[in-house]
Formats: structure tokens, C-alpha cells, sequence
């Protein structure tokens, strides 16, 4: 019986860490992926203006410099994240299409958070 329990407490330890493992690589951009560097501060993105190739995926890798922002793209499959200070956020892309499509800031970050968008513009 000891022995029965041993085996199943280690499958289950092992399953454990198997999806522990698998979350991680998931949040990670293949060698493969392009990885785009952004900054968001109040407000404003840098870079604003993110070029990118229709049907290759890109890692947008995204890091606040003093407090919570948001990301959205529309247009571009309603794409949405919650950048946290402290905290990289990525996001990954593959646009459809060639086309620019406007991104802003939709967590208010105080006066002149209307000014802070950018656009992606998608090449073929």
C-alpha cells in the first residue's frame, strides 16, 4: 500500500511541475518570434509607431515605467493587455494583413491619456 501511495503523490508531483514548466515556455517567444521592446509611461508609448510583417508572428514585450496602462488594437483582432509596473506583459501577434491599426492606452492614466496611441503598421 506504501508503496502505491509513494508512486501516485510522485505522478502527481511530476504533473505538477510538468504544467508549471509548460505555462512558462508559453509565456516565452519562440527563437523564431520577432520581439519588440515597448515602454509605457504616462503618456505615451516608445516606440509609438511598431512596423511588422503580415503573417509573422511578433512578440510585443511590454513594461511600465511608473504605474498601470493598458494596450488595445481594435482593429487588429481586438488585441488587449494590462501592463503592469514591475512586470513584463508580452503579447503575441500575427496580423492578418498589411494596413496600419491604431493602438492606445485604455486604463486612465491621468490628464493626457487621450494623447497616449501609436500604430502598427503592417507590411506585406
Amino acid at each position: 500500500m506504501r508503496t502505491a501511495k509513494q508512486l501516485s503523490t510522485v505522478l502527481i508531483l511530476f504533473a505538477a511541475a510538468f504544467f508549471a514548466i509548460s505555462a512558462l515556455a508559453a509565456d516565452q517567444a519562440s527563437p523564431s518570434e520577432q520581439v519588440i521592446k515597448i515602454t509605457a509611461k504616462r503618456f505615451e508609448y516608445s516606440p509609438n509607431v511598431i512596423t511588422i510583417k503580415a503573417g509573422v508572428p511578433v512578440v510585443l514585450e511590454f513594461t511600465s515605467l511608473d504605474r498601470m496602462h493598458g494596450f488595445t488594437v481594435p482593429d487588429l483582432g481586438g488585441i488587449r493587455a494590462t501592463i503592469e509596473p514591475g512586470k513584463v506583459t508580452r503579447v503575441r501577434i500575427v496580423a492578418p494583413k498589411a494596413g496600419t491599426y491604431e493602438f492606445h492606452c485604455d486604463i486612465f492614466c491621468g490628464d493626457g491619456h487621450e494623447g497616449m496611441t501609436g500604430k502598427i503598421v503592417v507590411e506585406e
